[in-house]
């Protein structure tokens, strides 16, 4: 989900990884059973969440001309159906300037299960936190609110998203608007592979930010259960974006934190 333009650096994943080593081996047994839940390498957001207590992380860059970044997204389930999530983008270059880009922070909440012809459904909020350098970024707060619907027909997974953004004015007050749909499609391959097509746009938010479309395709491979690997290609039908973009990326469930704090516990005696 590419709210802000997402993702993180791949150096805090090999620090985060490692807490998983120096954990009991009871609590690295509780972690086989993870799961990764990944929104990557899509735009679109799947109306699924990750499992309660686990800390999960996405991240990836992309390139392509006058354009590169390293951008991530964090993901801990509160609950059964709540995901917390931020985002940011540590490392940012458009048009030969390089610098900071914007953060996020905002949730995921799932309100209706799949059951036969009906998807699963949920709602999410983002709040864009103007973290960027000079030029890089919005320039000013922001807001978005998507429904998210994901079924699963067969071996096929569909996911759709409507959403809205607020987008700040800088150095004006109120905001502008534009309006995202995106329609994604995943199916496994041979083995360990899968492939996921996507296509996807935004309105227009103004004068200066017009509509625009992009088609995406991905290969994705299952490490494991909890680490997915992910790399592809995005393609911009209109808009002023480049012609094409180049991404890849890893999604890894890093540990139940729940389970991590009871096995913590001093035991009474």
């Amino acid at each position: 989900m590419r709210i802000l333009t997402r993702r993180s650096c791949a150096l805090a994943f090999f620090l985060l990884a490692g807490l998983t080593q120096s954990a009991p081996l009871h609590a690295q047994a509780a972690q086989v059973e993870l799961v990764a839940v990944p929104n990557r390498p899509t735009f679109a957001s799947t109306a699924e969440t990750v499992q309660r207590g686990v800390f999960e992380v996405e991240y990836g860059f992309e390139a392509a001309k006058g354009h590169q970044n390293i951008n991530g997204l964090l993901k801990w389930g509160v609950f059964k159906n709540l995901e917390l999530w931020f985002l940011n983008n540590p490392i940012q270059r458009d048009a030969g300037v390089a610098g900071m880009g914007d953060s996020g922070a905002g949730f995921k909440f799932a309100m209706i299960p799949q059951k036969k012809a009906i998807p699963k459904v949920a709602v999410l909020y983002v709040a864009t936190l103007p973290t960027a350098s000079a030029g890089l970024g919005a320039g000013e707060s922001g807001h978005s609110v998507q429904m998210l619907f994901s079924k699963d027909l067969g071996k096929h997974h569909i996911d759709i998203n409507e959403g809205v953004q607020f987008v700040g004015r800088p150095g004006a007050s109120g905001y502008d608007r534009n309006y995202f749909t995106a329609l994604s499609y995943f199916h496994p391959l041979t083995g360990k592979w899968g492939y996921t097509g996507e296509i996807a746009g935004f309105s227009r938010t103004n004068a200066a930010t017009p509509a625009t479309m992009t088609l995406l395709h991905a290969a994705t491979y299952n490490v494991s259960p909890r680490l997915i690997l992910d790399a592809g290609a995005y393609f911009a039908v209109y808009g002023d974006l480049p012609r094409v973009t180049f991404f890849g990326g890893v999604t890894y469930s890093i540990a139940n934190l729940y389970h991590l704090h009871s096995a913590h516990k001093p035991s009474k005696n």
